[in-house]
């Protein structure tokens, strides 16, 4: 009986480790049309969490829209929940809203890539209208310039609610 409950607890662990191993290897590459493919169609972010502490729509600022939403996938979730660094996959996507709350102005995810751009933290950066029309992405000098000031922070800062 007791044979049983290991090779059981075994096989359950193993089972969880290649869930896990499955679904670092279904994460999309760099390419900004793939990327986009990836989170609006193979894995919906409107579906994910909202970043810790940042749950729903709140007060914006510029180059973003006057107000935002932020979604997470599992992996980053679980990451600033522990209040660790984004790990390789990460993904956090931000809509930009306009003042009235409800008009989508643009999309803006960042995405951990180990080796990607270590002089950009490593993070692929985009930008894609409403529509899913690419406005900047890959290696964004704005977008680096702007988040460089919180290196220390794995590169990302949340506004105040």
């Amino acid at each position: 009986m007791r044979r049983n409950r290991i090779i059981v607890s075994l096989a359950f662990c193993f089972a969880l480790g290649t869930v896990g191993a499955l679904t670092a290897a279904d994460l999309p590459g760099t390419d900004p049309g793939e990327f986009w493919t990836y989170i609006t169609r193979q894995n919906d972010y409107t579906q994910w969490k909202f970043f810790p502490g940042k749950e729903g729509i709140y007060p914006g600022q510029s180059p973003h829209g006057a107000y935002l939403k932020v979604y997470v996938n599992d992996i980053a979730y679980e990451a600033a929940k522990e209040g660790r660094p984004m790990p390789e996959g990460a993904i956090i996507v931000k809509e930009n809203y306009g003042k009235d709350q409800k008009t989508l102005m643009a999309v803006t995810p960042m995405y951990k890539v180990k080796g990607y751009n270590p002089e950009g933290g490593d993070w692929f950066w985009g930008k894609y209208g409403p529509d899913g029309k690419v406005m900047a992405a890959g290696k964004v000098d704005g977008c680096i310039r702007c988040h460089s000031v919180h290196k220390t922070k794995d590169w990302r800062f949340l506004h105040a609610k």
